[in-house]
């Protein structure tokens, strides 16, 4: 296969893109400053930048995968809120755009999502079906993948990666998590009893592999594991698996002084459930929390 990537230089780029060049696929990552590289897997590609015509380099490729956007773990003010959304929307305009000027499409683009489009709930189960959250989050996710689910009108098949907290021992949110039991002073966040809807890297770059190869998936899909957790569960795991204690409670109070609008990621949640992947056949590397920490840790 030949395929795009806009943000490939992130937590889900840099792993698809290692896996995709590992089986013998062309990889094309889309950034802003090209540099001077002469790499010809992953070539690299500069866009958004006046004047560059991206789709010139891009003819034959089979699937574009858009996860560009300001990164959300950074303190919620007003302005960096419409920087996260502008952010999202100029990338996935550019891509329609490439697509658009393309004589030959490519087959699928795969869009980068969220589990923030359902809101956030104690006691509701959320699959692909559900209805959209009220709050900032839903309401971001919900712009982003009208403006990708465009592409369907050109003849391009459209999927949205619902992520829910991808867990990688180097980046992302697992990194700062650890942190505190590292210092010995891990315990539960906010009350424990707010679900956290999860996925292991590994699972991601497969899940994301599957639904460019499955004509069946289209639209929203959630990537999280079968077996969401409560908080006070996966701090207790983690304190398990990593051998430290689990005894100094974070409270609520604290996090919202300290991260504002944002504490709702982590004081807050959603129980995802990935029905649509588990209906097509696809089976996940690690289902359960302790098999997903203990590979990552247990190296």
């Amino acid at each position: 296969m030949k395929v795009a990537i806009t943000g490939g230089t992130g937590l889900v780029g840099k792993a698809l893109s290692s896996h995709l060049i590992r089986e013998g696929h062309q990889v094309y990552i889309l950034t802003r400053n090209s540099g001077e590289s002469q790499s010809s897997n992953p070539k690299f590609i500069q866009w958004l930048n006046p004047g560059d015509k991206p789709e010139k380099e891009l003819e034959g490729i089979d699937a574009i995968l858009n996860l560009a956007g300001a990164t959300i773990n950074n303190k919620w003010t007003e302005e960096y809120k419409q920087k996260i959304i502008a952010s999202r929307l100029q990338a996935t305009d550019e891509v329609k755009r490439i697509i658009e000027m393309m004589p030959k499409k490519p087959s699928v683009l795969v869009n980068a999502s969220a589990v923030g489009y359902y809101g956030t709930s104690l006691n509701k189960e959320y699959t692909e079906q559900s209805n959209k959250g009220n709050d900032f989050l839903a309401a971001t996710v919900d712009q982003w993948e009208a403006s990708a689910a465009e592409v369907n009108g050109m003849g391009v098949r459209s999927v949205f990666c619902r992520f829910g907290v991808i867990l990688d021992k180097n980046a992302g949110a697992l990194p700062r998590m650890v942190l505190p039991y590292k210092f010995f002073t891990g315990g539960k966040i906010g009350s424990g009893k707010q679900w956290l809807s999860w996925i292991h890297i590994e699972d991601v770059v497969r899940g994301i592999i599957f639904s460019i190869e499955n004509n069946k998936i289209n639209g929203p899909v959630n990537f999280t594991a079968p077996c969401p957790v409560k908080m006070e569960q996966f701090g207790e795991t983690l304190s398990r698996v990593i051998k430290r204690p689990h005894w100094m409670p974070v409270p609520s109070f604290a996090l919202k002084v300290l991260l504002g609008e944002m504490s709702v990621l982590v004081l807050e949640g959603q129980r995802a459930i990935p029905e649509k992947l588990l209906n097509e056949g696809f089976t996940f590397r690690y289902p359960e929390l302790q098999d997903a920490l203990i590979e990552i840790f247990g190296k």
